[in-house]
C-alpha cells in the first residue's frame, strides 16, 4: 500500500509526472538533474488528498494557513538558478511550505537546512521526510528572516515568500561564491531575484515576475 502510494495511481502515476516534466522541459527548464528530481519527488503527497489529482498541473495549491505550494514550473526555475550545474554541499531554504521545495532539494545537495515559522505546517512536513526517508534534512520552527546562523555559511540559499527588502542575516549567511535565490517586492511588483555574495560584496540579477506569499516575520 505505502508502494502505491508512493508511486502513484490515474492522475498521480508515473506517467502523469512524466508528462509535468516535458512540459516543464518545453517552458525552458534545461538542467536534467532538476528535471529528474521533479519527477521522482512524488508531489501528491504533499498536498491535501482531495488535491491529489492536481498535483501534477503547473500550478500552485493550497496548503492552508493562507500558503501555497508554488507552481512547479516556479520550484524547476528557482532550483537551477541556484544550483546553476554546481555540486552544492550545504542549502538553507526559507519557507518549509509543506515540504515539497525541501524534498527536491534533498534530492540535489547533501544537506538541506529549513526554517518554517509556522509549527504546523513544519511538523506536517517533517512527517512527509520522514515518510519519503529523506534523512540529509535538518529542519527549524523560525523567523525565516533569521535564516540559521548556527550552520552557516551556505553554499546557497533559496526564499519561497516575498520580503518587501531582502533580509540582511540571509546576505551575511551566504558563503563567498554563494547565491541567494529570492522573490522581492510586494503585491504584483516581485522581480525574481539572484545575489551572489563576491568579494567585493553583493551582485544582484533580475529575472522573471514572480507572484509569492509575503515574507512574514514571527512565529506561528
Amino acid at each position: 500500500m505505502k508502494d502505491i502510494q508512493l508511486r502513484g495511481i490515474g492522475m498521480t502515476s508515473e506517467r502523469t509526472r512524466g508528462r509535468l516534466i516535458q512540459r516543464l522541459r518545453d517552458m525552458g527548464i534545461k538542467d536534467e538533474q532538476v528535471l529528474a528530481a521533479m519527477l521522482n519527488t512524488p508531489r501528491h503527497l504533499f498536498v491535501d488528498e482531495a488535491l491529489a489529482s492536481r498535483a501534477y498541473e503547473d500550478t500552485a495549491l493550497p496548503i492552508g494557513q493562507g500558503q501555497t505550494i508554488s507552481q512547479p514550473y516556479i520550484v524547476g526555475r528557482m532550483t537551477e538558478l541556484l544550483l546553476q550545474g554546481e555540486a552544492l554541499y550545504s542549502v538553507l531554504e526559507v519557507g518549509t511550505g509543506c515540504g515539497y521545495q525541501t524534498a527536491i532539494l534533498a534530492g540535489l545537495v547533501d544537506r538541506v537546512y529549513t526554517v518554517e515559522r509556522l509549527d504546523q505546517l513544519l511538523h506536517q512536513a517533517t512527517q512527509r521526510f520522514r515518510k519519503l526517508g529523506l534523512r540529509n534534512i535538518r529542519a527549524q520552527h523560525s523567523d525565516g528572516g533569521w535564516g540559521w546562523e548556527a550552520h552557516a555559511p551556505y553554499d546557497g540559499i533559496i526564499v519561497t515568500a516575498a520580503p518587501a527588502e531582502i533580509p540582511a542575516p540571509l546576505l551575511q549567511q551566504l558563503a563567498p561564491g554563494a547565491r541567494l535565490v529570492i522573490p522581492v517586492g510586494s503585491g504584483r511588483q516581485q522581480k525574481l531575484s539572484v545575489i551572489t555574495r563576491t568579494e567585493e560584496g553583493f551582485e544582484q540579477v533580475d529575472h522573471e515576475t514572480v507572484s509569492f506569499v509575503p515574507l512574514v516575520g514571527g512565529r506561528g
